[in-house]
This record gives C-alpha cells, structure tokens and sequence, in this order.
C-alpha cells in the first residue's frame, strides 16, 4: 500500500513539472511574436483614382429676384347711363366680348324723341323772327339787316328828313316853335325805337344760339339712351334687364378690359432699389405651360408700410383672350445681367448631416470641404464660402473620397443656362404661403455679385 502511495505521488510531480514547462514554451512563444507585432507598421500609401475635375472660377451669374402675384385687368368698369329711363333692349351677356362704342344696353327712346322733335321747332321759330332762311347760317346775318331793324330806320331816316325841313321853315318863320319842337320829339322816338329794334335783333339772334344748345342737349340725350362701351372688354355681370327703370348713373354692365393685362407683384425692401422700369421679367402662370418674357412698366413710388415691400406691375398681351384676371402667377426678375459668381456643378456639392461639402483637391490628394451654397440654376450652384478662385474639385461628389486623384477631364466652365430658362428660389414668402415678401438675411458672397434666389 505503502509504495503505490508512493508511485502515484511521483507521477503527480512528473505531470506538474510536465505542466509548468509547457507553460513557459507558451509564454516564451507568445512574447517573441508580441514583440514581432509592435514593430513599426509598414507604411500604406491612399489609393488611387480618375475622376473629372473642376476648376473653380468666377462665372456669369445674373442677379434675378423672385415674386408672386396675380394679373388684373388693365381697366374695370362699371358702365351706367348718363340719362334716366326705362331699359327697352340688353344686347350682352356674360363672357361676351365687346369693342369700344358697341351697344350694350338701349332705353326707350320715344320721349327723348319729342325733346328733339320740340327743340328743333323751337329753333325754326327763333330763325323766322329775324327772317332767317333754313339754308343761312346765323353767322351770316347782322342786326341791322333784319326787317324789323330795316323798318325802324326807314322810319327814323323819315323823322331826320322832317326835322331838316323843320329847320329850314324856322328860320324863315313859317311853322311855329310848338310844331317844331313835335317835329324834334317825333324823330327822338324814332332813334330810340330804331335802338330798340337793333337789340330786339340781338336778342333774337342770341335766342337763335339758346335753341341750337337745346337742340344739340337732346340729340345729346336721344343719343345718350344708348349705353355704349367706353372701352374693349369682356362682361363681367350684367346688372339689369328690359323694363327696368334706371336712374342716372345707375350701373348698367360691368367691363373688363383683358388685353393687356397686368401682372402685379411685389419685392421686398431690401431689393426695392434694384427694381425699375424696363427690367426683363419671365412669368409663369399658374395653369399655362409656357412661360412669357415682359417688362417691368410701372414701379410705385412708395411702399407699403404694412410689408415692407415695393409693388410693381408690368403687362403682357392678351389679344386671344386665353389669360384671365385673377390668375396666380410667379414672375422671376433679372435685376442685374452681368452680375457673376464662383459656381460649381451641383453634383460636385454632396450633403451629409445637414452639412454641403465637396471633395477638394490639393497636391493631386482629395479631402473633404465644407462649403456655403447660394441658389441652384439647373446644372450648377453658386458657392457663398468655401472655395476661392482657382480651387480644383471633384466634377461628381459621389466620387470622392481620400484617395491620390489623376484627372481624367479637367474643365473651368459651366454651360450657364440663359438667364430666363433658370428656375430660382423664392426670396420673401410669407410662412402662410401668401406670396408676400419678407425680410431675408444671406450671407454676402464671395465676389462683387450679389446673389438673390
């Protein structure tokens, strides 16, 4: 018993002894190759791409500003009539176009008939009083030709002749003083019924003139019982209809004139100086698929307190009569044409985290930089801050990365649509989605171009 204690306590040291030299090989195995692994890394160089580059150089950049708002008509009517009556005959509806000096509405035209039938008696009579032929004008006669006129002077000739007689039988003592003084008396009174006569003439011939004005006023209002349109429009509403009693100024139709229209739009305060008379101007109606070029015709002189923005209409043709009032439209102002700015390709520009970068080259190597854009036209997009003159970049910034870069096509040029085929961001819109301009702050660019999109 004794010695197999003995053996099985000698094979427990030879299998420890076994164990801790086996431990030590591991250990010794496992120092020699940490010591391999903290040796110095071998050196890894980036890889290498082609890739299209561009340069970054200053580019025409036309200044363009952005509105919203809505044609209205060139005018608005509310046609009545100049005389009271009864409405006879309506010659419009609705929608129907009408040139200027058409017929809208007639009234009954017998009473004012009679007027002109009653003023045009009234005129031959105050004609025939001094004699006047229907073929003669009343310019041609003279107060003293008309016969009564004529009538007094033979008389008062008459009564001259006797007081020249008188005289002369006087001074030979033939006629007494008393017949001499009737003699002198009787051709006193015919002076003055001869003064008479000649203002009786006058009168009439200024009565010739009252009866003529009276005569014209009813023609007048003969031809005013029909309502004509004052300009060429469109009807909006018609407002009466036959048998009605209209009384003056009572509003018959109401005309809108469609050709031209105006559009009316706004720019905030902050470009107010920049807008004037004349300026090209590209508008987009809502419903129309093409767009049209007009220019700016009137600016306000003041702007609106409330706003804080400048009004300004500018008119387009309309002679189809396809464009109606009250359409939305947007209209996109070119303020300054030869304005310029640093502009890239937009696919050079990626966003990741909220922030735009592009891949910029330096040495042949590609890092990242973080860049400020401006608005977008199309194929390019204009660069606030980042990148200056001269940089080169990566054409497409889905291509970027860390890596040594070997151009396979270098450019420093964008085709820059022209400046009414570019779609632009809006400036001022109100939150509500009104259209109204609101302040805006942008950071100032780069160059001298200033940047509205």
């Amino acid at each position: 018993m004794s010695a197999l204690l003995r053996s099985l306590l000698l094979l427990s040291v030879r299998v420890d002894t076994l164990t801790f030299v086996v431990g030590v090989t591991l250990i010794a195995i496992g120092c020699h190759e940490s010591s391999q692994t903290n040796g110095p890394p071998p050196t890894k160089l980036p890889p290498t791409r082609q890739a299209a580059v561009f340069t970054v150089q200053p580019q025409s950049w036309p200044l363009i500003l952005r509105s919203q708002g809505i044609l209205v008509a060139d005018e608005v009517a509310s046609v009545g009539n100049k005389v009271a009556g009864s409405v006879a005959k309506v010659f419009v509806e609705l929608g129907d176009v009408v040139s200027s000096g058409e017929v809208l509405v007639e009234l009954d035209t017998a009473e004012f008939q009679l007027q002109v039938d009653q003023a045009a008696s009234q005129l031959a009579q105050a004609r025939s009083a001094i004699g006047l032929m229907p073929e003669q004008s009343v310019a041609s006669v003279q107060p003293e030709n008309s016969p009564p006129v004529r009538q007094e002077q033979a008389l008062w000739d008459e009564a001259k002749a006797s007081l020249i007689r008188a005289q002369e039988l006087q001074s030979e003592g033939v006629i007494s003083p008393a017949e001499f003084d009737q003699i002198v008396a009787n051709e006193h009174v015919a002076e003055a019924r001869y003064a008479g006569a000649m203002n009786a003439a006058r009168e009439k011939i200024a009565l010739i003139g009252v009866r003529e004005v009276e005569l014209a006023q009813a023609i007048e209002r003969l031809r005013y019982a029909k309502v004509v349109a004052p300009f060429t429009g469109v009807v909006q509403q018609r407002h009466v209809a036959p048998g009605d009693y209209v009384p003056v100024g009572a509003p018959i139709t109401t005309l809108v004139g469609t050709d031209p229209l105006r559009f009316r739009g706004t720019v905030s305060e902050h470009h107010a100086q920049e807008l004037a008379v004349g300026q090209e101007v590209r508008l987009q109606i809502e419903g129309v698929n093409e767009s049209c070029v007009v220019h700016v015709t009137r600016v306000s002189p003041t702007l609106d307190q409330a706003s804080r923005s400048l009004m300004f209409e500018a008119e387009l043709p309309n002679s189809d009569g396809q464009l109606r009032t009250g359409l939305f439209a947007e209209a996109e102002l070119v303020v300054n044409p030869n304005a310029v700015a640093l502009v890239v390709p937009a696919a050079a520009v990626v966003e990741f985290a909220g922030a735009e970068k592009v891949w910029k080259v330096i040495d042949g190597l590609a890092s990242e930089q973080e860049v400020l854009t401006g608005p977008r036209r199309l194929d390019g997009v204009e660069i606030l801050n980042g990148l200056s003159a001269g940089d080169i970049i990566l054409a497409d910034g889905t291509q970027g990365g860390v890596a040594r870069i070997e151009p396979i096509r270098s450019s420093n040029e964008l085709d820059v649509p022209d400046k009414f085929d570019i779609p632009v961001r809006n400036l001022h819109e109100q939150p509500d989605g009104s259209g109204e301009p609101v302040s805006e702050t942008k950071p100032e660019p780069t160059l001298s171009g200033r940047t509205a999109g």
